[in-house]
């Protein structure tokens, strides 16, 4: 059994026993495409065809590989399965741009409304860009929308208060965005807020193990969100209401991510506009003030967006005014400190706190010799 050129590094590799063992796993077919897959497979050719390369995972003719190797099929990146079901990740021939691919069913105005958003140019625009809309030539159900490649707004986590200022300010301005364009988002969470990271991850990273190397081999470590710029956006607008001019914003429905909504209902009218701003208030609440310290400047806003009753609750413009005003109010020193975790213990943020003292020593030291 021969081995590949030395160019990973040494826990890639596996004595000759397990290689045996995973080439007796990949001709048992425990490595196969899984039945999700294979529509990406049967479209390879395709997509190619029309300027866009899938890993080599999809090609029709693929063998893996580390067959034949003392490589462990971790470290290979064809080993890699799918992000999820009908989604996929795809290189631009034309530039090298990772693209995002989401096979969507025709029966929902998906695609009308993320692509009427998407030619809304305006930098307050936090609605996900769509490149283009590729018909299935193999089941006229099914539109493939073309999209940037984007990471979970929380891979990597944030560091300081002032970056999840910053993730407030763009997703509040966002919402206030798409509601002054008529459409109400109704599946807000986390899952559907996302990032372009390209900034924190010069180099690139795999779109699968987010925090790897394009080869899937070497674990990365992003640069701060503090000195890059990192867009938000809002993803998904499978259950968006695009509402014509003059239109009521009253709807039904129990769909979405966020059941936590208290006004949703099958048979009583309410206001989806009001609805989203509680699940953007919540997802602050869950994602960020539930499990850090030091966010009770913006518990009063939170609150508001959280009312039960939608008529007591601002608007996303009103929301982002506020948010603006508490935010003129905060200093340089209290942004750049740390998000300080609810599950420290006390020795753990002795320890963290020390760190970020010295780091702000060291921000303040070279601002004078500058």
């Amino acid at each position: 059994m021969s081995n590949p050129p030395p160019r990973l590094p040494h826990y890639a590799y596996v004595s000759p026993e397990d290689a045996e063992r995973f080439a007796k796993d990949t001709e048992e077919g425990f490595y196969d495409l899984l039945d999700a897959e294979v529509y990406w497979k049967d479209r390879y050719f395709w997509l190619a065809e029309r300027g866009y390369t899938l890993r080599p995972r999809y090609h029709p003719k693929w063998k893996p590989s580390w067959i034949g190797t003392n490589l462990d099929p971790m470290f290979c990146e064809d080993s890699i399965t799918i992000i999820g079901p009908r989604e996929m990740d795809a290189t631009r021939q034309s530039d090298g741009y990772l693209v995002f691919m989401k096979c969507t069913t025709k029966d929902t105005r998906e695609v009308e409304i993320a692509q009427y958003l998407s030619e809304l140019h305006h930098p307050e625009n936090h609605c996900v860009p769509i490149f283009e809309v590729l018909e299935d030539p193999y089941d006229p159900r099914y539109s493939l929308l073309v999209m940037p490649y984007l990471r979970p707004f929380n891979e990597p986590e944030f560091g300081t208060i002032g970056e999840f200022m910053e993730f407030v300010r763009q997703t509040l301005e966002g919402l206030a965005f798409l509601h002054e364009h008529r459409v109400a988002h109704r599946d807000i969470g986390a899952a559907n807020v996302m990032m372009d990271g390209r900034a924190l991850y010069p180099e690139g990273h795999h779109p699968v193990r987010h925090n790897y190397s394009k080869d899937a081999v070497h674990e990365l470590r992003p640069l701060s969100r503090s000195s890059c710029d990192v867009r938000y956006y809002f993803i998904d607008f499978g259950l968006s209401t695009l509402f014509k001019e003059g239109e009521s914003s009253l709807v039904l429905g129990r769909a979405g991510r966020d059941k936590q909504i208290p006004e949703l209902s099958s048979d009583v009218p309410y206001d989806a506009y009001r609805a989203d701003v509680f699940a953007l208030g919540n997802l602050y609440y869950k994602e960020f003030v539930s499990k850090y310290h030091g966010l009770e400047l913006i518990q009063p806003l939170i609150n508001m967006m959280k009312w039960r009753d939608p008529a007591q609750r601002p608007s996303a413009r009103s929301a982002k005014g506020i948010f603006d005003s508490m935010y003129s109010h905060m200093d340089h020193l209290q942004l750049r400190w740390r998000l300080r975790s609810r599950k420290e213990s006390a020795p753990e943020r002795v320890v963290y706190d020390t760190v970020a003292v010295a780091k702000e020593g060291i921000y303040q030291l070279k601002k004078l010799i500058s």
